[in-house]
């Protein structure tokens, strides 16, 4: 089932008549799930090719390295995520573009629970990962809401905090949608269709956000 070794070994060339290696689309996704579960440290290029099914030195023969095809896997899936994240129109109601940027980050954490897995891991340590995360995604993320969140602050609307604070309470209660076997001990059902996991993330957002801009109500 596993491609076979190619014998030059170069990043992105891999041989073309190779058999059973999947789809980018599904190494791509497979490898998310793998440094979502694993953690990188634990995600070894044999692990990795025992999980997408082909040779061992599959990794290598295509991406180069385990470093790069992690970069490959995360430029997949967050440069999805980023590209859905609508930017704000100019002159909106900054507690409306909090809402909807909230709204929008954990309706697509839940449709990516193994991103959201990745990302809890990797921002825990102090990595050269992080900064690539963090100047590629996550910065040019929190700019569409920055800005909306220290007019608020500065207007009385939310109260004042660190910026990083803001930023936590946001994202830390994503735990709460992907966290399976944690939820399901609490009372969430095991099979759930899209639509109520969607549900539980609006209702989520609702909770977060109201919190966020209680200050306005006193």
């Amino acid at each position: 089932m596993g491609d076979q070794p190619s014998t030059t070994r170069r990043p992105g060339r891999p041989r073309a008549d190779s058999t059973g290696v999947p789809a980018e689309r599904d190494v791509l996704l497979r490898g998310l799930e793998a440094f979502a579960t694993l953690g990188y440290d634990r995600a070894s290029a044999r692990e990795l090719a025992r999980r997408l099914g082909v040779g061992p030195t599959f990794i290598n023969d295509r991406y180069g390295s385990k470093a790069a095809y992690w970069r490959a896997v995360v430029d997949a899936a967050l440069g999805a995520q980023l590209e859905g994240m609508v930017p704000p129109v100019p002159g909106s109601d900054d507690e409306d573009v909090v809402r909807q940027f909230v709204m929008e980050f954990y309706r697509v954490s839940v449709g990516r629970p193994y991103l959201a897995m990745l990302m809890a891991d990797e921002s825990a340590q102090d990595t050269e990962r992080l900064d690539y995360l963090y100047q590629r995604y996550i910065e040019p993320t929190l700019a569409l809401v920055v800005p909306s969140i220290e007019r608020l602050m500065a207007s009385g609307g939310m109260a004042r905090v660190p910026l990083d604070v803001v930023v936590f309470a946001i994202i830390a209660p994503v735990s709460g949608l992907v966290q399976e076997p944690l939820a399901r001990r609490l009372g969430r059902p095991e099979h759930m269709q899209q639509a109520d996991r969607h549900a539980r993330a609006e209702a989520l957002a609702g909770l977060v956000v109201d919190g966020l801009l209680a200050a306005r109500r006193h």
